[in-house]
C-alpha cells in the first residue's frame, strides 16, 4: 500500500533550527576501538570455566593429596654427643700470635705480697697453671687465650691477699682463719680473684679445696639419695663428691703424699701407712663410699696439729641461697642446705660454732657471680647486714637494715650472716670484701701489657688511660680487657 504522503508534502515540513540540535560528538580513539573487531575476530577464544561437578578426580585417579617431596640436603655429620659441652667450655691458655713480653716476672712467694709491684702483670708458672688446671679454676670467658702465657694483674686487692695469706702461713697470726665474701659488679674480677688465692695457697703448700660452679650442684644433674638415720632427712651427692675429691687430690697431691693417716676410720678400707692422697683416691674409684671418705680426709686435715692450712673457694654462693631443683619423696623441693655437700661448706661460715672451722688456719673465699646469680631476697639483706657491720653500724641501730615484715624470708640463710662474734679468738668474723674497677695506676699497666703483647698499636699515655678507664665504668677491668684487645688496623 502506498503511503499518503509523498516527497513533496515532507519537504514542505518546517525543519528544526541548528541551535536547537545537540552538537555532534567526535568519537575518541578508546570509544572508536570498542566497535573495532579486528582483534575480537583473532583472539584467542575464552577459556570454559570450570563446571562443579569437573572438579572432582578424574577416572582411576587417587584421591589422596599429592605431598611434594622435600629434597634432602646434606649437612654433614651432626656433632658427637657432649661435643658442643667440650667445645664451649674448652680452656685455651696460650695465644702463639701474642708477642713474648720480656722482663715480666713470675708470681712467687716474693711478689706475691709486695706492694712496689701493684699495677704490675705476673705471669703463672707451668707448676701452677697444672694445679690450677686440676681445680678448675681457669674459665673460658676469662680472656687468658689472648697472650702469649697465662699472666694476671697485681691490684691493691690481690697484694692485701697474698699478704692475709702470709700472716696466716707464719708470724704472730699463724694458724689463724679469715672468712670473706667476695661481692662486685659483672666483670670486676671475682672469680680471678679466687684464682690468684688458690695459685698463692699452691705456692704456700696449703690444701685446696674448690667448688668452681657452686649451680652445678643444685640443679638436679647430679646423682642424689637420701643419707640413712638423718632427721631431718638429709642427702647425699656422691657424683659430686667423688669429683671433688678428684679435684684435691690431683692439685695437692705434692702435699697430700707426705701426710699420713693418724686416725681410725671405721667403714673404709684405710690400710696402715696410707697417706691422705690415697684416701681421697677411694673416694675417686668408689664413689658410693665418696662421703665417708670425705669427712675422713676433712677430720685428718683439721683435727690432728701439725696440718697444713686449707683454701676453700666457692664461686656463685647465691645459688645454694634458696631451694634446690631436687624433690623429696613427698615430690616437695629440697632447701640447698638440705645437701650434705653444700651443708658442710655453708656451716664453715655460721658464726658462734662451739670448735673453730679450720683448727689449724685457713682462708675462706666465697664469691658472688654478676651474671648468673639468681635474686634471693633473704641473701641480699644478709649481704646488706654484712656491709653495714663493715661500715661500723650497731647491729641494735635503726639504721642496721632489717627484712621487710611483709616479704617472706628463710630464717636459714640469715642465721649464716647473724652478728654473732666467733668463741675462739684465732677465728675471725666473717667479712665482705666488694671488688670494684681499676684504679687508673693499675690501669695504665694493664693497658701497657696489652701494648707489649701487641694487641694494641697505640701509644698509652695518661691521657689515653685516663679515657679508656671511664669508658670502662670506672676501670671495670672486664671492660678494660674489651677495649685492650680490639686490633685496629694502622693506616
Amino acid at each position: 500500500m502506498v503511503s499518503r504522503f509523498c516527497w513533496s508534502c515532507l519537504s514542505g515540513l518546517r525543519q528544526t533550527p541548528r541551535v536547537a540540535l545537540l552538537p555532534r560528538v567526535q568519537p575518541t580513539t578508546a570509544a572508536a576501538s570498542s566497535f573495532h573487531t579486528s582483534a575480537a575476530r583473532y583472539a584467542n577464544p575464552p577459556k570454559k570455566k570450570a563446571n562443579v561437578m569437573d572438579t572432582g578426580p578424574k577416572y582411576r585417579q587417587s584421591k589422596s593429596a599429592r605431598m611434594k617431596k622435600k629434597t634432602v640436603v646434606d649437612r654433614g655429620k651432626p656433632p658427637a654427643p657432649g661435643e658442643r659441652k667440650a667445645a664451649r667450655k674448652r680452656i685455651v691458655l696460650s695465644n702463639a700470635n701474642a708477642l713474648e713480653v720480656p722482663g715480666m716476672q713470675e708470681l712467687s712467694e716474693a711478689t706475691m705480697a709486695d706492694a712496689r709491684l701493684t699495677g704490675s702483670v705476673v705471669s703463672l708458672s707451668s707448676t701452677l697453671i697444672d694445679n690450677l688446671r686440676a681445680v678448675q679454676a681457669f674459665k673460658p670467658t676469662q680472656g687468658w687465650s689472648i697472650f702469649r702465657r697465662p699472666s694476671t694483674v697485681l691490684r691493691r686487692e690481690t697484694i692485701e691477699l697474698g699478704q692475709l695469706i702470709n700472716r696466716i702461713t707464719e708470724g704472730p697470726e699463724k694458724g689463724t682463719s679469715a672468712k670473706k665474701i667476695i661481692t662486685g659488679v659483672r666483670g670486676s674480677g671475682k672469680s680471678v680473684h679466687l684464682l690468684q688465692a688458690m695459685a698463692m695457697a699452691f705456692l704456700k703448700n696449703w690444701v685446696v679445696f674448690t667448688v668452681p660452679e657452686a649451680q652445678d650442684l643444685v640443679i638436679a644433674h647430679t646423682q642424689y639419695a637420701p643419707l640413712p638415720d638423718t632427721n631431718p632427712t638429709l642427702y647425699v651427692q656422691n657424683q659430686a663428691t667423688s669429683a671433688l675429691l678428684l679435684r684435691t687430690a690431683l692439685a695437692n697431691k705434692s702435699v697430700l703424699e707426705n701426710l699420713k693417716v693418724s686416725l681410725e676410720h671405721k667403714g673404709l678400707p684405710v690400710q696402715s701407712g696410707m697417706n691422705l692422697e690415697q684416701l681421697a683416691r677411694l673416694g675417686v674409684q668408689d664413689p658410693s663410699i665418696s662421703w665417708p671418705v670425705f669427712q675422713a680426709l676433712w677430720k685428718e686435715l683439721t683435727t690432728v696439729e701439725g696440718r697444713p692450712p686449707i683454701l676453700v673457694t666457692v664461686d656463685g654462693l647465691a645459688h645454694w641461697m634458696k631451694d634446690s631443683n631436687y624433690r623429696s619423696a613427698d615430690f616437695k623441693p629440697i632447701h640447698a642446705f638440705d645437701l650434705v655437700f653444700v651443708r658442710h661448706f655453708i656451716s664453715l661460715l655460721q658464726p658462734g660454732r662451739t670448735s673453730p672451722a679450720l683448727p689449724n688456719g685457713g682462708l675462706l673465699l666465697y664469691a658472688t657471680s654478676g651474671s648468673n646469680s639468681p635474686s634471693v631476697y633473704s641473701f641480699q639483706i644478709g649481704l646488706s647486714q654484712l656491709e653495714a657491720r663493715k661500715k661500723g653500724v650497731n647491729p641494735s641501730s635503726p639504721e642496721y637494715p632489717q627484712p621487710n615484715p611483709y616479704v617472706k624470708t628463710d630464717s636459714r640463710v640469715l642465721d649464716v650472716f647473724a652478728p654473732a662474734k666467733p668463741t675462739n679468738p684465732k677465728e675471725g668474723a666473717l667479712e665482705l670484701d666488694t671488688l670494684g674497677g681499676l684504679s687508673r695506676h693499675e690501669a695504665r699497666g694493664y693497658m701497657e701489657y696489652f701494648a707489649r703483647s701487641g694487641l694494641l698499636p697505640e701509644r698509652v699515655t695518661d691521657e689515653w688511660v685516663s679515657e679508656k678507664w671511664t669508658l670502662a665504668g670506672g676501670g671495670i677491668i672486664g671492660e678494660m680487657e674489651r677495649l685492650g684487645r680490639r686490633v685496629r688496623a694502622m693506616v
